[in-house]
Parts: structure tokens; sequence; C-alpha cells
């Protein structure tokens, strides 16, 4: 079996290309492939699940409702580094967080890397 980690970069509310990398991630754990989702920057907010979308403020969806169904597709725990700790996102999720330190021992652990 194939691993893959997804990294994502991209905030909440910002663009469709997030929905696009969620859903990439969900269908490649869907037909068998070991997904690991990696959390940096931005894309910390998406661990945010009190967000309701307001079509009159924001331009896309909230995408932290498809991190919510994470456990479903077995891309449980989501990968967050150690340095983010702090962060209010990390600190208030609900979600099953890993704290890993990012480095080349631990890319290597995956057969691919997808960068979003």
């Amino acid at each position: 079996m194939k691993s893959v980690l997804v990294i994502l970069t991209h905030s909440n509310l910002n663009s469709l290309q997030v929905h696009e990398s969620l859903s990439a991630a969900m269908v490649l754990a869907t037909f068998g492939s070991q997904v690991k989702i990696l959390l940096q920057d931005a894309a910390l907010s998406l661990l945010r699940t009190d967000l309701e979308f307001n079509s009159l403020q924001h331009a896309f969806k909230v995408a932290s409702g498809m991190v919510e169904s994470f456990e479903f597709y077995d891309l449980t725990p989501v990968y967050i580094e150690s340095k983010d700790r702090p962060s209010p996102f990390v600190s208030q999720s609900q979600q099953e967080i890993e704290f890993i330190e990012f480095n080349h021992d631990f890319i290597q652990q995956f057969d691919h890397v997808l960068y979003w």
C-alpha cells in the first residue's frame, strides 16, 4: 500500500483549492492509499469548526466541515508541527492531533508527498 503525505497550507475560507485538496485526499484514502494530512501555516484554521458559511461574507464554503469527517476516511490523526502547538486553532481543536517534527526523516516515511 502506497503512503501519501498531503501538506495543506491554505486557510479555511480562502479558496476553492482547499476543498479540492481535501477531496483529493479523501478519494486517495477511499481507494486504498494510506493518507496522512499535515496542516501548516494558514491551514491550521481548518481546525476551527465553529465557523458558519455566510454567502454575503465568504466567497467559498467553510472547509473545516470536511476535516470533521476525517475519521471516516482513516485520515486521523491530523499532523501538526510541534512549533504550532501554542496556536489557538490547535489548542481549541476537537480533532485528533499528532505533533511531529517536520524534517527530512519525517518526509522519508512516505512514498509520495503532495503539497497544496
